[in-house]
């Protein structure tokens, strides 16, 4: 069945820009047809491609358990106030924000599992949510084989511990580590379960500082094999420089490329303290940075260097990291904030707003496995987002573009519907998948009864942090 969308306005690509008056025709998850019609009667409405949020976590908001302006290496330790009471609710409730803000598809890169219950079957359980809410899902389960609480030996933060606070973070934190090839063949099975049309499974190595070298070999031997894509981190902090300058005297980056990791299979999220030759030898392997904005404001990581990567011929996408600027999952406010800032300053721009979504969408959707390159063509996913014109354009005093004012003043307030693989998802501002209101409230109240399980955590909290902190400042000299 055909199903038809009438437009005031509709953002086909950059190089047609914003078409008016159009119609859009749907069937079997494709665009069948972009057709010109009559002005559109009623309410205006602005159509854009479907946004895709390249990095994140499937979390709650932090700062609600006390993270709040916390730097990333504190930040970490005290999102395990955060972990999933229950996997598939707390995945289900950010997937469906994030659709409520126009995406389409999400990467998860799970870092932090419930423990409730095997792996296969927690990925089982987030795939059935985003199956639920509707949205494109890529799947990385994070792997960590060193270094759980600094970049280095933890001895001297567990020494300051008396002996409750020792066990309990030993306890949270310092498990047994998965063997390289252990790894590979649980990502192996977790793809039988779950991968298809609107699930890509990617590998998903936490970050150098985290994986050692037969983890991280494993993984790029596996993925130059299988055509398996790579997700992780790369230096995101002034501490994660220090500690790639200590450890690759040679450069972190050409490590990568030496193992055989660094390649068009790979997206690195962050890159906030990337240098020029690094972000050169980014753009020659084809990989993919996904930049952060808000998150590295809120975890006081830095401001990437994302106008000069681009420059360089890197490809960029956006995530937000589970930490949006309001913690409320925003794609669009992020799109905006990441094309404002890294812009140029007076004249010298480095990219319009048309040509930023354009890159953004392709090379996002390339990160997350899905299919299509974010243009609104026939032949083309039926990934679009419906937004209010009227909204947007509030004052109605004379024409003006509405990729303009959506890059001025958009955010979720102004997505009407959103419509996946042909599928309506969002209808009216509401998730069609779930009740995102009842799902909150049953979160919440989960994560309140699962205090209990981190009090000895709590109660030691202060000397923690306050160890973490020294060392870290220690090691780099860094404030």
């Amino acid at each position: 069945m055909t199903t038809r969308v009438a437009a005031s306005h509709l953002f086909a690509d950059a190089e047609r820009g914003v078409l008016a008056d159009v119609a859009l025709e749907h069937a079997a998850g494709r665009i069948t047809g972009l057709e010109a019609g009559q002005p559109v009667a009623g309410p205006r409405r602005f159509v854009v491609p479907a946004l895709v949020n390249a990095h994140d976590h499937g979390r709650p908001a932090m700062a609600s358990f006390g993270a709040g302006g916390m730097p990333l290496e504190t930040w970490i330790a005290r999102s395990a106030f955060g972990a999933p009471p229950e996997p598939y609710l707390a995945t289900a409730v950010p997937l469906a924000r994030a659709a409520r803000a126009g995406c389409g598809a999400m990467m998860i890169h799970y870092t932090r599992p419930s423990g409730t219950m095997a792996l296969v079957d927690e990925a089982r359980a987030i795939a059935r949510a985003a199956g639920d809410v509707g949205i494109r899902l890529a799947f990385a389960l994070a792997v960590r084989d060193r270094n759980p609480l600094v970049y280095g030996d933890g001895a001297a933060v567990l020494a300051q511990l008396p002996a409750e606070g020792r066990r309990a973070v030993e306890e949270l934190f310092v498990r047994p580590a998965m063997a390289p090839r252990a790894y590979v063949e649980l990502v192996d099975a977790i793809a039988a379960a779950i991968a298809g049309p609107t699930v890509d499974v990617q590998f998903g190595p936490a970050g150098v500082q985290w994986c050692s070298p037969p983890m991280l070999e494993a993984i790029a031997a596996h993925s130059a094999r299988t055509g398996r894509r790579v997700h992780m981190h790369l230096l995101e902090t002034v501490y994660q420089r220090a500690w790639a300058d200590r450890t690759f005297p040679g450069g972190i980056v050409a490590y990568l490329r030496d193992i055989g990791l660094l390649s068009e299979r790979l997206t690195l999220a962050h890159c906030t303290h990337a240098r020029p030759d690094e972000l050169d030898l980014i753009a020659a392997a084809g990989a993919t940075i996904v930049t952060n904005f808000s998150s590295n404001l809120h975890l006081r990581s830095g401001l990437a260097p994302i106008a000069e990567a681009h420059r360089r011929g890197c490809r960029i996408a956006v995530g937000i990291d589970g930490v949006a600027l309001d913690e409320d999952d925003d794609a669009i406010r992020e799109m905006r904030l990441v094309q404002l800032v890294h812009d140029g300053v007076g004249f010298g721009r480095t990219w319009s707003p048309a040509e930023f979504l354009a890159l953004a969408l392709r090379d996002g959707r390339r990160a997350v496995g899905a299919p299509g390159d974010g243009r609104l063509v026939p032949g083309a996913p039926a990934d679009f987002a419906v937004l209010d014109l009227d909204r947007l354009d509030r004052d109605a005093i004379m024409p003006v573009d509405p990729l303009d004012l959506m890059f001025a003043r958009g955010n979720t307030s102004c997505v009407r519907d959103v419509v996946v693989d042909g599928r309506t998802i969002v209808r009216d501002g509401r998730p069609t998948g779930i009740d995102l209101a009842a799902a909150e409230a049953e979160l919440r109240a989960r994560f309140r009864a699962a205090l209990p399980r981190y009090a000895a955590l709590e109660r030691h909290w202060r000397p923690f942090d306050a160890a973490l902190t020294e060392w870290f400042r220690s090691y780099c000299g860094c404030a």
